[in-house]
């Protein structure tokens, strides 16, 4: 069965879960005055408070995809990433590089994870 959780504007559910997989959409920064270490440590968080109010956490993440507006602040991303999940628990992820997110956004992040 599908579930569709927090819709948004009309557009889209930010969670659609299937079989007991969670599909994460996009996730940006709430605070796009940061630089990349600040935005990517917004982001981790909030896939992480999303997770557990779904019944999930970090450690149950598969996949990652991170869309940036410059790959060369990707060690400052790695930074932040290395900080929020332990090396048992490394998901698969892609990094790739994009023309524009909006104002201020230096990245946005979608996500695949496992529920508990």
């Amino acid at each position: 069965m599908i579930q569709r959780v927090l819709p948004y504007e009309g557009l889209l559910h930010e969670v659609v879960e299937h079989n007991g997989v969670l599909y994460i959409g996009g996730i940006v920064p709430e605070d796009t005055s940061l630089d990349m270490s600040g935005q990517a440590n917004d982001v981790l968080g909030q896939l992480a408070r999303l997770l557990q109010s779904l019944g999930s956490d970090l450690a149950n993440v598969l996949q990652v995809t991170i869309y940036m507006t410059n790959l060369k602040e990707k060690a400052e991303f790695n930074a932040a990433w290395k900080a929020h999940f332990t090396e048992a628990h490394l998901p698969a992820r892609a990094a790739i590089g994009v023309a524009d997110l909006g104002p201020g956004v230096k990245l946005e992040m979608t996500a695949i994870a496992a529920r508990q």
